[in-house]
């Protein structure tokens, strides 16, 4: 039975102090053997880290303590080895870059959907108002590729950063439709949410992101696999290293 706990997580939330913060947080992960990536930013924190499901599940605890990040939740697989090579606390000027520093989703989140109501909806072939759905990759060109939902929007971008103009120059085929954002785990369609409500789309994002999806709905509309940023390199919609 696999026996290493790993988790992504992230939460928008104000950190005056990133850098103090850097260093109690890489503090904390090396004392419980954690590897894995921290990143910090006046925006929030987004982590993926790996150990034993006791030390990582203490680590996210303590974390919650703090008010700042007592909404913070992980989505979880597991894996025969730890996959990833290192521990890395590193603070930045965004979590997610997208450069549009007016997407503040510590300020206010995009409306979400979750996996079951959007289950229903693909299902059925429309939302409960009888309103077209489309779905949008917010991911990578070569993320994509491993696999994505089954008919969704994918505009070939080589980094977040080109998401916003991608979006604008299609807003047209999205308007008077009801517009979910997906990613892999939620942090980059939670802003590409509000950018696209920004452009008066009406715009959701899938909570919880595809990991979240998998973990609730399996591999329902979905196609292939999906790329996750470490030495497992895919995981299969049972959350299992794919290959």
């Amino acid at each position: 039975m696999a026996s290493v706990l790993n988790v992504s997580a992230y939460l928008f939330t104000r950190i005056d102090d990133p850098a103090a913060l850097r260093a109690v947080l890489r503090e904390r992960a090396t004392v419980a053997d954690l590897k894995g990536t921290i990143l910090l930013a006046e925006e929030g924190i987004n982590l993926f880290l790996a150990g034993s499901a006791d030390a990582v599940r203490a680590f996210l605890d303590a974390l919650r303590a703090d008010d700042r990040f007592a909404a913070l939740t992980a989505k979880e697989s597991w894996s025969d080895a730890v996959p990833f090579g290192k521990l890395l606390v590193k603070v930045k000027r965004e979590i997610i870059r997208m450069d549009h520093p007016e997407v503040r989703p510590q300020d206010g989140r995009a409306p979400a959907v979750s996996p079951e109501i959007l289950r229903r909806w693909l299902d059925q072939g429309a939302d409960d108002d009888g309103r077209e759905v489309v779905l949008v990759d917010t991911r990578n060109a070569f993320e994509v590729d491993y696999g994505t939902f089954a008919g969704a929007k994918d505009w070939r971008i080589e980094r977040f950063t080109q998401f916003p103009d991608a979006a604008s120059s299609h807003r047209d085929e999205l308007a008077d439709k009801t517009v979910v954002s997906f990613c892999t785990g939620g942090i980059r369609c939670e802003k590409a949410a509000l950018y696209l409500r920004a452009e008066g789309l009406d715009a959701y994002q899938l909570d919880g992101g595809i990991l979240g999806w998998f973990a609730a709905e399996g591999d329902a509309h979905w196609d292939g696999e999906c790329f996750v940023f470490d030495e497992r390199e895919a995981l299969d919609p049972a959350l299992r290293a794919a290959g």
